[in-house]
């Protein structure tokens, strides 16, 4: 739903939802730069804290470092008190940017930065005094409580910064809580007013939406009922086309048959008949020398004729497939196919468990694969294997492969051999399988085929194929 069909259903909601937008957008980015001001200004604030602190450490640092040389005399015991006064003067680098002109803070500070260059001039006077020689002197300096009152002096000057840090703690934090306080009663009013924009919207709504319902209801039972009748036609095509396959194999087999019985019986006859001739032409002792090279001929076109009929037999319906089995069928394809194309092929087959017609499809897809390779693969190898595999639901499938090693193609890219592609698909989906097909250009093709297992069955048809 677009907002031009909103605006047409109330005149209050657009302008009203403008205005909350608006509004809430103010607040949210004011409280944000507010809070991130108060955030930043405590951070701040927390970094003098450890500014001051630091100070005072370093302080005590600087008198324990004295104390030790004192009572030593080894200089290594000065290298705190050098180091304690670099911190101090960043400290008070530190402090003196933070406070700038506040007028409080800096009287405490220039106070605090007094006393401290006191302490330290002190602590100076004493360890050059010391190395100087004058140890009763410097002796006589530390055991005054000069140096106590300075001490306690740095610490309460110390504690009033820290004291009012404190207080500009507590008012940035107090100043944080009002900000979110009035962030949130200003989302809680535009909210209010959200729901009332949307109160006004939704009664405007309930007839329209009723409406839509019902179209969508129409619209929703002409869709199902358009699915049904996809899937009724999908149905009907699927079922016609496996007709029109098992006819055509049912023909083939028929024709098969046929040049078996009639053909091959006249063949054989009419070789027996020459071989009588030209053993009544051999024994008289007439010349017969055309006759019986005529004979010779004849015999020999016969043997062509029959060797021909068995051709066309096995390419119709491969006898083999009855009688020897899928393996060695296959076996018997691919070492044919290696002799006339010259290419050799690998073979790892293994027994499956096909139906009769599952078993001829798998035959003929490897045919048909066999022949697109010799036309356009310009391949020097090829692998042909047959394995049960596990599928989906640990049930059984077999799976058959033919790769080879040619210049491969683009898959993606409609080829004029696609209608092979698509032949071979469709066998394999009319038994229950699947064809998948991965090529890469340069780097050989790779053809799948996947059907389910099932117990080997037996037919009229195949007993007398292989009579």
């Amino acid at each position: 739903m677009d907002v031009l069909t909103i605006v047409k259903r109330s005149r209050y909601v657009f302008p009203l939802a403008c205005v909350a937008g608006v509004a809430m957008m103010f607040i949210s980015e004011g409280s944000y730069w507010q809070s991130v001001a108060s955030m930043d200004a405590l951070g701040t604030m927390a970094a003098a804290r450890i500014n001051i602190q630091r100070l005072q450490r370093s302080v005590v640092d600087a008198e324990s470092s004295q104390r030790g040389y004192l009572l030593t005399g080894r200089t290594e015991y000065l290298q705190p008190y050098r180091e304690a006064l670099a911190a101090t003067k960043d400290s008070f680098h530190s402090l003196e940017a933070h406070y700038g002109d506040e007028a409080k803070p800096v009287d405490l500070l220039r106070r605090l930065h007094s006393l401290t260059d006191t302490k330290l001039a002190e602590l100076a006077l004493t360890i050059r005094l010391q190395q100087e020689g004058r140890k009763e002197a410097s002796q006589e300096l530390v055991l005054s409580d000069i140096g106590k009152e300075k001490m306690a002096a740095i610490r309460a000057a110390g504690s009033d910064l820290l004291e009012y840090e404190l207080r500009q703690v507590t008012a940035g934090r107090e100043d944080v809580y009002r900000t979110l306080l009035l962030s949130r009663i200003g989302v809680s009013t535009l909210s209010a007013i959200s729901l009332l924009a949307l109160f006004l919207y939704l009664r405007q709504s309930l007839a329209l939406d009723a409406q839509q319902r019902e179209i969508k209801r129409v619209v929703q039972a002409e869709r199902d009922r358009l699915e049904i009748e996809v899937a009724h036609r999908t149905a009907e095509l699927t079922e016609l086309a496996r007709h029109l396959q098992t006819a055509r194999e049912d023909e083939r087999s028929r024709l098969a048959r046929d040049l078996h019985d009639e053909l091959g019986a006249l063949l054989t006859s009419a070789k027996l008949d020459a071989a009588r001739i030209k053993s009544r032409l051999i024994k008289p002792p007439v010349s017969a020398g055309e006759a019986l090279v005529r004979l010779a001929h004849l015999v020999e076109t016969l043997n062509s004729g029959i060797a021909l009929k068995r051709r066309i037999i096995e390419d119709l319906r491969p006898s083999a497939l009855a009688s020897l089995g899928l393996v060695a069928t296959l076996e018997i394809l691919a070492h044919e196919y290696s002799e006339a194309s010259g290419l050799r092929v690998h073979c790892e087959l293994e027994p499956v468990s096909l139906s009769t017609s599952a078993d001829l499809v798998v035959y003929r897809v490897v045919q048909e694969a066999f022949t697109n390779i010799s036309k356009h693969a310009q391949a020097s190898q090829l692998w042909l294997t047959l394995a049960s595999i596990k599928g989906p639901n640990d049930s059984d499938w077999v799976l058959a492969t033919v790769r080879d090693d040619g210049i491969g193609f683009d898959s993606t890219a409609p080829t004029s051999a696609a209608h092979g592609l698509v032949g071979m698909r469709f066998r394999l989906e009319a038994e229950g399988g699947n064809l998948s097909i991965r090529a890469t250009p340069g780097d050989g093709t790779l053809i799948e085929m996947r059907l389910p297992a099932v117990a080997k069955e037996t037919s009229s048809l195949d007993t007398d194929t292989a009579a």
